[in-house]
């Protein structure tokens, strides 16, 4: 049983209830935290689609326990933030992911997502947090890092890449799912999720289906916006390339990565190591695009480990 310093198990960890952060953008961010407000504050930014308790919870307690207070929320277009605007079809985003990036326009971007962080952080009168991203919150956390690294006190790039094209890419046998619809009901919604997670999860450390239909039930109950996931697929496919400006880095680094991802390839785990100077790097066999309960010692040892390289 993981402890904190004091003594106290991470079972024990003070929870808030869900809030509500009114950003001066007009987007509000739904979000939760854990732990003492005292200790070092670390925001996870989840990525593709997912809403804030895919960061599963006895996680969250976990990392507080080892000295954090711990922020989570869903990012606009997901859970029980703000719906956006903006139509994407199928034809933008085959458009998009064939080159033309600069002939598409992006509902909003990368960096837009980005600002939605520093904004939850402002509401929370906090100057600057350990940042930590997995996938898409990855490339949301390294643009924070380089927007406004004097905001971003370490950060972590869980599973996810530069914003190269050449790295970082989806399993092929992945597309078809990833784009068919998801049914017109709940049920439907829980069957597709589980074609999902039986491709992308971490065949080292495979997940219980109950567990798997009970994340998607509680998804599905949070709030599904087909419109959104689209639009922030075409936030990723629109990013910039990073990889030169992750050369100036200078906040500590964590990369870490499954061997097993077919989300995103470990090559875009390796790019990011390989551009950030003295970046810490973590490889881990087995492991998926997801967050196996056997992880979590070892994602909340690493993580601690990178904050403690900012003091």
């Amino acid at each position: 049983m993981s402890m904190r310093q004091d003594g106290t198990e991470w079972s024990e960890v003070t929870t808030s209830a869900e809030l509500l952060a009114p950003l001066t953008s007009g987007v509000e961010i739904c979000y939760q935290t854990f732990g003492d407000p005292d200790d070092e504050p670390l925001l996870l930014v989840m990525g593709l689609g997912g809403p804030m308790t895919w960061w599963p919870e006895d996680l969250c307690r976990s990392l507080a326990a080892s000295g954090f207070h711990v922020i989570r929320y869903d990012n606009r277009d997901t859970g029980r933030s703000t719906r956006m605007s903006g139509r994407v079809t199928t034809r933008h985003l085959v458009r998009a992911f064939a080159g033309g990036r600069s002939r598409v326009r992006a509902p909003y971007s990368i960096g837009d997502l980005a600002g939605d962080a520093f904004g939850l952080l402002d509401h929370l009168g906090l100057p600057a947090a350990h940042v930590a991203g997995i996938s898409m919150g990855g490339m949301i956390a390294q643009t924070m890092a380089l927007e406004a690294p004097e905001r971003v006190r370490s950060l972590g790039s869980i599973m996810s890449s530069t914003g190269r094209r050449a790295v970082g890419w989806q399993s092929p046998t992945l597309i078809p799912t990833l784009l068919a619809p998801r049914g017109p009901d709940r049920e439907a919604y829980i069957r597709r999720s589980l074609m999902v997670w039986r491709i992308i999860g971490s065949p080292g450390f495979p997940s219980d289906e109950q567990e798997l239909r009970e994340r998607a039930g509680d998804t599905y109950d949070r709030g599904i916006d087909e419109a959104g996931v689209l639009r922030q697929m075409m936030a990723v496919l629109t990013q910039p390339d990073r990889t030169a400006a992750l050369g100036r880095l200078t906040v500590p680094t964590l990369v870490m990565h499954g061997l097993a991802d077919k989300m995103v390839h470990v090559s875009g785990g390796r790019a990011t190591a390989a551009a950030v100077p003295g970046a810490r790097v973590v490889y881990v066999d087995g492991w998926g695009h997801d967050l196996p309960e056997p992880l979590f010692a070892t994602l909340t040892r690493e993580i601690r480990r990178n904050a403690d390289r900012a003091s």
